[in-house]
């Protein structure tokens, strides 16, 4: 189970230096990865097409990526990528330091014009997310988090505000927010999403990337959604971890990258949850 570490208070500082310079690089790079993807936001000439898989992708997932790529290969020449654009670069085997990057997360609400989206980048060491940014810039929003850094939020040109998860520790006064009922109905946990939501106080599906950075901003107090990639997960793990929550699989697994389910929590009603929602 990942469990929360003991922030400091300070933004720019992590407990090791080369993790804080990581951090620096990777808020930089979000910040010109930004002003790519905003500037193709809502555009007529918006290029969207099918992948194998059935979903979407744009000009704009392609453009974003190739900068975080080139930024990556030029700042860290002997660290691994994997895109969800453009695979891995890495040779077979764990890489000890992986950068990991979903260029556009939520693309089919960038398509609609739904505010909802951003970029996924983290930093994945021996196997574990220990940085991670999530920018979204049409909500005015980034947030980011490292190991022994804390987590924290900017909006807009404030000044950063550290976060901290909820104290709800009573189910039926929780707030829930499950991401897409398909997902739970094909992954034949519909059921258990209907109990889940009979015990909690509040349902709502916020969606992506927000669902997660609402619970580390205490606004939410569970979210879990399954079918996910790497580069869907990797950069919450360490904003939740470090705003106090508690990361696992549906079932309560650790492998959160390699399971495609993904639950997070305040910690308090962690267990509970799991009780409910993991597999008989």
């Amino acid at each position: 189970m990942t469990d929360a570490r003991t922030p400091t208070d300070d933004p720019a500082r992590t407990d090791d230096p080369a993790l804080a310079d990581d951090l620096a690089l990777a808020l930089a790079i979000a910040a010109d990865a930004d002003l790519i993807a905003l500037d193709r936001y809502r555009a007529q000439d918006l290029d969207v097409r099918l992948k194998p898989d059935r979903s979407q992708v744009t000009d704009a997932d392609q453009r974003v990526e190739r900068l975080v790529r080139r930024e990556l290969e030029a700042a860290r020449p002997g660290d691994a990528i994997l895109g969800e654009e453009f695979g891995s670069d890495a040779p077979a085997g764990a890489p000890h330091r992986q950068w990991i990057v979903d260029p556009i997360d939520g693309t089919s609400n960038f398509v609609r014009g739904v505010p909802n989206w951003g970029l996924l980048l983290s930093l994945v060491i021996d196997g574990v997310p220990e940085l991670g940014v999530v920018s979204a810039p049409a909500l005015g929003r980034r947030w980011w988090g490292a190991t022994g850094h804390g987590a924290w939020l900017r909006e807009g040109h404030d000044e950063p505000r550290r976060l901290a998860v909820s104290g709800v520790a009573e189910l039926a006064e929780a707030s829930v927010s499950y991401n897409s009922l398909k997902g739970w109905d094909d992954a034949g946990r519909s059921a258990q999403l209907l109990e889940l939501s009979r015990a909690v106080g509040r349902t709502r599906a916020y969606g992506d990337l927000w669902s997660y950075m609402l619970l580390a901003e205490g606004a939410v107090d569970v979210a879990g959604e399954f079918d996910l990639k790497p580069w869907d997960i990797a950069a919450l793990v360490p904003v939740i971890r470090e705003a106090g929550g508690t990361v696992t699989t549906l079932d309560g697994g650790d492998d959160v990258l390699r399971d495609g389910g993904l639950l997070a929590t305040n910690g308090h009603l962690h267990g509970g949850v799991l009780r409910i929602v993991a597999a008989a």
